[in-house]
């Protein structure tokens, strides 16, 4: 990590697995890559399907806050979602969406990468799996620790039983990021 610090957010509706994503960046970063991560989440009071969102911190220095004004990265995983908590985004941010779940906002002063991860995780047999595509992204276009953290921090905060699908999404979306050849810088 570069600058220091990188404030990310995750947004979607419950059931997608938002909470986990965050969990899983945090807990990589923090017990595999050797950096400091704050972790923070909301969500609606409906169990499944209301709104839901997760904040992640990201440092190579100590974190005085649990929250930022502005993040640095978005991730939109609901086209509701993604309208409620587009305006957090920093001019000059970087917003992942899922094109099948949220449509392209007009912003000009980020940088839009489209993801097709509900599409991926349907291919490799479970849709639930499309957080870990994208996370597996996340990894791979912003090397803020490698693959092999992100997988042991996966296994350390998912259910055995779905551990094998999981990586494979995450792997699948790492070679997503390789394919369009996308750097997030950090």
């Amino acid at each position: 990590m570069q600058k220091g610090h990188v404030n990310i957010q995750f947004c979607g509706f419950g059931g997608q697995g938002i909470i986990l994503l965050s969990v899983i960046l945090g807990a990589a970063a923090v017990t595999k890559a050797g950096l400091n991560a704050v972790q923070t989440q909301s969500y609606g009071s409906e169990a499944r399907g209301g709104e839901c969102q997760a904040e992640v911190i990201v440092s190579n220095t100590q974190i005085d806050s649990v929250s930022a004004d502005e993040v640095d990265i978005l991730i939109g995983m609901s086209e509701s979602a993604l309208n409620r908590y587009l305006g957090r985004l920093r001019s000059g941010g970087t917003l992942i969406i899922d094109p099948e779940l949220a449509s392209r906002p007009d912003r000009s002063d980020v940088t839009i990468l489209e993801v097709p991860a509900t599409q991926i995780a349907t291919q490799i047999g479970t849709k639930l799996s499309a957080n870990m595509v994208i996370l597996g992204y996340l990894q791979q276009a912003t090397g803020m620790f490698t693959h092999e953290d992100l997988v042991g921090a996966m296994g350390e905060n998912v259910r055995e039983r779905f551990l094998k699908v999981n990586v494979e999404a995450a792997r699948r979306g790492a070679e997503v990021a390789k394919n369009q050849k996308v750097r997030v810088e950090v």
